[in-house]
């Protein structure tokens, strides 16, 4: 077995920094505990060099015998993480600052889960796969319940908790399966080994892959797997709910996208029916009940449960046309990179909100235009965005899909027309909060005063989105060079 030091780099980087930043808060006195987050955003910005430092070397598969490889898709992906470890940590400063909790502790979960989603894109076996993804979880149990005085943090925590590991428990069992049906753990070797099968073994692959399709399913919060998310995204701090809807949902598809299309793409026609009602049930499910909230926090999960509908679309069009398999998946990953980019901006402005109207209702966005124009005007952007209306990066990320959907024809018509429908939808409650932050007045007409750290990555993250709407060629090319290998 090889080691390519240099490959693995960005995991050594950011491995020391979680240690580096365990051992400081030691130290530190209690008034200076948030220079751990100094520390932590230095390490991440160390590890983004060292991921793009591997640009243009070519693929690496040897090291740990295959087991981590880097690629496009790789890097692709590993620099989309290290960059929401950026914004979270710059969201997360000023509210962990003043609510007195334990920042260190934080920190180190949040980038013992950041860990987790490094290794996720690079990880070709099931069994990395795994381990990688309870990484990016089992942190994440603690952060969603860390405001421990709070009724509904320790409500939202527990039932993540729960969720979490049975839905641990289930897919584990159907990789096991898997593995005792071919032999091997490494993905392409997996997909070779299931060719193979016929019979009643063959039946007991497909009841393998529908057990990993629902372990999946919980992660990615899925309709009918996705109750626990409203609950505790309310419950969490509002940066953990961020890191949750965005980075953890993206290592979720990032472990699926490499399962669905190299090790079980083969076996497509029986799990391609899945996609089809798991996609057009949770944006339906997802649209309708957000449509009735009025807690903002509690509308974005609902709403993530919506784009979660969406970005599983383009798994419901795989065929046996390698062309269209690299149509859905281009689609699939753009999609989740433009999402990324607008939920982490919305969070990031109910953060800068959470500090003076903790309640987070709607109208407490109230008069924003006039107190804060700069946070009203990014906040209209987002909200446009996710309903994917032009001129911002969602309306792309949504068209991609469409034309994946049209190219493969046939159910994929019909999905990419409930899309439509779904997307029209939507605009009845993503334009909920431009609205009171327009049209509406505040009770307190003084100007508000966000921290400059989250106002900063707000205006970042409005930008790109503009820009993408300007120049999409330039993240489309991101998801089409991440084929994996599997044709097209």
């Amino acid at each position: 077995m090889t080691i390519d030091y240099h490959a693995i780099l960005p995991v050594l980087i950011l491995s020391s920094t979680i240690v580096i930043v365990l051992v400081t808060d030691l130290f530190l006195p209690p008034r200076h505990k948030s220079a751990s987050m100094w520390v932590a955003l230095v390490g991440v910005l160390a590890t983004l060099v060292a991921v793009l430092s591997l640009i243009g070397k070519g693929d690496r598969p040897d090291s740990f015998g295959g087991s981590y490889q880097v690629d496009a898709f790789t890097i692709v992906f590993q620099t989309f993480f290290m960059s929401a470890a950026a914004v979270v940590l710059l969201i997360s400063y000023r509210y962990f600052r003043e609510g007195g909790f334990y920042q260190g502790e934080y920190y180190f979960l949040l980038l013992t889960s950041f860990l987790g989603c490094l290794l996720m894109p690079a990880s070709r076996d099931l069994l990395m796969l795994f381990l990688s993804l309870e990484l990016v979880s089992a942190p994440g149990f603690l952060m969603a319940a860390f405001r421990k005085s709070d009724v509904k943090g320790n409500e939202g925590g527990l039932k993540f908790f729960l969720i979490g590991v049975l839905s641990t428990a289930v897919m584990l069992y159907g990789m096991s399966l898997i593995y005792g049906l071919t032999g091997h753990l490494q993905l392409a070797a997996v997909s070779d080994g299931l060719q193979q099968l016929s019979g009643a073994k063959e039946t007991l692959a497909n009841a393998a892959i529908l057990f990993v399709v629902v372990g999946f399913a919980f992660k990615v919060s899925a309709v009918p797997f996705q109750f626990w998310a409203p609950d505790t995204y309310e419950g969490s701090p509002v940066p953990v709910a961020a890191f949750l809807g965005v980075a953890s949902a993206a290592a979720g598809f990032a472990g699926l996208l490499q399962l669905m299309f190299v090790a079980f793409v083969h076996e497509y026609t029986f799990w391609v029916p899945l996609f089809v009602a798991l996609s057009l049930v949770t944006m339906t499910l997802g649209n309708l009940v957000a449509l009735q909230q009025r807690q903002v926090v509690r509308l974005l999960a609902y709403s993530g449960i919506a784009q979660t509908g969406y970005i599983l679309l383009p798994f419901a069009l795989v065929s046996a046309d390698p062309s269209i398999n690299h149509s859905a998946f281009q689609a699939a990953v753009t999609y989740i990179l433009i999402y990324g980019i607008m939920n982490l901006g919305a969070f990031a402005v109910t953060t800068a909100i959470s500090g003076q109207r903790p309640l987070l209702r709607i109208e407490d966005f109230a008069g924003l235009a006039k107190t804060a124009p700069l946070l009203a005007t990014a906040m209209t952007v987002f909200m446009v965005s996710l309903a994917g209306v032009p001129p911002t990066g969602g309306f792309w990320a949504k068209l991609l899909i469409f034309q994946a959907g049209i190219q493969r024809g046939g159910v994929g018509v019909l999905l990419a027309v409930a899309m439509v429908i779904n997307s029209v939808i939507s605009v009845g409650y993503y334009f909920l909060i431009p609205r009171a932050m327009i049209f509406e007045d505040a009770e307190d007409q003084r100007p508000f005063r966000s921290p400059i750290l989250v106002t900063a990555v707000v205006a970042v993250a409005m930008t790109a989105l503009l820009i993408i709407f300007v120049v999409p060629n330039a993240i489309y090319r991101l998801g089409e060079v991440t084929s994996l290998g599997f044709g097209g």
